[in-house]
């Protein structure tokens, strides 16, 4: 403990020392008292900022300076320490204070440079800078801040001037170069930028891309005749140079070529001398820009699939194929490529919710289940691949997992979704509706209803289940009377409020509604054949609704007495 103690008091005493130093006050007599009462002041502050003790340490500076104002560094250390907090104006103020007892330290000089653009006083920090490259030999870096900071105040010409600086020391630096072409970009330089341009292909006479680069300034700046003859020149000598296929693309692109655009497109996409990273962000461009025009639906499925020859192990690629495969309608090629991407790199989770949700069908109840089950692996605490877990195993008629896998999903949830809780809430309504659990499906739907009330799909099933029950009809007859306001044409809707009116004994007027329900319907399902059989049967046309009750039976009703029905020629309920 005392050789810590030893090697601790040592470090501060340097930390001391250093800042003495830096201070550039030398030291040729013995310390007065004042002055020792001082330095042990200052060690203390340099405990405390050892300790992050932020209060203490500010409290003990200004004590320094108290004592011995003449001297620069504990300025300086009180202005970082206020850098740090983000006092800014007494950071300022204290480092100028620094500087006034110590002009040539270039630690105080950056960091007032530092503090300056940390209040956006961009013009007077790149002075600072500017001043500091000056005196500085090795001053690169004070170059290239100054440039941006000049830059960012709009001082275009002193940026210039500093990068021309830079570049005397650096050697035709691309970036360097690449802004200072921005430069004369901003100001309306196009001569300016060009020769920045050629500049950069006399240093590199044999890369292609910064002969792209001169074209497209022509190109970009209303002269696409220089840009085509820069373009072709360059293609003779770089036939395969993707930066000059891409630029060609969007020149084409520009002047309305479609067919020059697509060929050239292609050639870069394809390009191996891209990087696959490189190829998706081109191919998606692409892909966005002809997305409205379907005549083009083979090319892009082609040229995607092409590139996916090429990388057929990129996750990346796979699955922006996928992606053209379902826009496309070819939901079983889809479904395939999803299952490739996420096998190629399973934290994709957007991918796993497209494979899942191509597995909601009825028939898919066990791939679903068996993805999802795969998906929450890597996703454990993701709502949504619950939700459709849940689906799967009510589908199955798998009730009870089915209800904990919707449960837990409404669990993980946001409150800030309120469709899709809703839409988990509905769904677990109809898990309990299916297992007679009515005071539950009651509760459900009515939670759902409270986070959605406009869910058109939601108020006919409740109400539809409450009418099969014979309870609460008259707030089914409004709920049912709601969901037909939001979708007047649904023919289930019809057949569901008709139904209920059914259930009130208005037989008239629910036959009008299932009629139109019949109508409108392409191929009426077997309930809803039934349902008017039964209307008829109430009516007194006996013969008219067996004709409609076997019709229902050979649709496929789901009434277990439709046989007892037709046998007797009597209406069972």
């Amino acid at each position: 403990m005392i050789f810590l103690q030893k090697v601790f008091a040592s470090s501060v005493a340097l930390c001391f020392a250093c800042s003495m130093a830096l201070a550039q006050v030398p030291v040729t007599a013995p310390l007065s008292d004042k002055a020792r009462d001082a330095e042990a002041l200052y060690v203390d502050a340099v405990k405390a900022r050892m300790l992050d003790d932020n209060k203490t340490e500010e409290s003990l500076l200004k004590e320094v300076i108290s004592r011995q104002p003449g001297q620069a560094a504990p300025y300086y250390d009180l202005a970082r320490l206020y850098q740090k907090q983000r006092k800014y104006d007494l950071a300022e103020a204290n480092i100028k204070k620094a500087i006034d007892r110590s002009e040539e330290n270039i630690w105080y000089q950056s960091t007032y440079a530092e503090v300056l653009e940390e209040q956006n006083k961009t013009e007077e920090a790149a002075n600072v800078y500017r001043l500091l490259s000056e005196k500085e030999r090795y001053n690169k870096e004070y170059l290239f801040h100054a440039a941006r900071l000049y830059e960012g105040s709009g001082k275009y010409q002193e940026a210039i001037d500093m990068i021309d600086k830079l570049l005397a020391k650096t050697d035709n630096d691309e970036q360097i170069l690449g802004l200072k072409q921005q430069l004369y970009l901003r100001m309306n330089d196009l001569s300016g930028a060009v020769k920045v341009a050629e500049q950069m292909i006399a240093a590199n006479p044999g890369e292609g891309h910064y002969y792209a680069n001169l074209a497209e300034l022509y190109s970009n700046n209303g002269q696409p005749e220089k840009a085509r003859e820069i373009f072709e020149k360059a293609m003779k000598k770089f036939p395969d140079d993707p930066s000059l296929q891409y630029g060609l693309a969007l020149y084409y692109k520009e002047q309305k070529d479609v067919a020059k655009y697509q060929e050239y497109v292609r050639k870069a996409v394809l390009n191996p001398a891209f990087d696959d990273e490189t190829q998706t962000k081109i191919l998606m461009a692409y892909l966005q820009d002809l997305s409205d025009d379907t005549t083009h639906n083979e090319e892009r499925l082609k040229l995607t699939g092409d590139l996916v020859a090429l990388h057929p192990n990129s996750a990346q690629i796979v699955n922006l194929y996928a992606e053209v495969l379902l826009s496309q309608g070819q939901d079983q090629q889809a479904q395939e490529a999803f299952k490739k991407t996420v096998a190629l790199d399973p934290s994709r989770f957007v991918a796993w919710q497209r494979l899942l949700f191509a597995y909601t069908a009825k028939q898919d109840a066990d791939s679903l289940i068996r993805y999802a089950g795969k998906a929450l692996r890597y996703f454990p605490n993701q709502a949504t691949i619950h939700f459709l877990q849940g689906i799967g195993y009510f589908n199955k008629e798998d009730y009870k997992p089915a209800a904990q896998s919707i449960l837990r999903a409404i669990d993980l949830q946001p409150e800030d979704n309120k469709s899709l809780l809703g839409d988990m809430y509905s769904t677990l309504g109809d898990v309990y509706h299916a297992q007679d659990r009515h005071s539950a499906s009651d509760s459900a739907y009515e939670q759902a209803l409270k986070l959605n009330p406009a869910n058109a799909s939601l108020l006919n099933n409740y109400a539809y289940y409450l009418s099969v029950r014979g309870v609460r009809l008259n707030e089914a007859e409004k709920m049912s009377k709601r969901s037909l306001e939001l979708r007047p044409e649904e023919a289930t809707f019809l057949d569901t409020y008709g139904w209920i009116l059914y259930k009130k004994g208005e037989y008239e007027k629910a036959k009008q509604y299932i009629q139109q329900a019949v109508d409108k319907s392409e191929d009426p399902d077997g309930t809803l054949l039934e349902h008017l059989g039964d209307l008829y049967y109430k009516l007194g046309d006996k013969e008219k609704a067996l004709e409609l009750w076997k019709k229902a039976k050979r649709k496929g009703t789901e009434n277990k007495l439709i046989d007892k029905k037709i046998q007797d020629k009597k209406l069972y309920e």
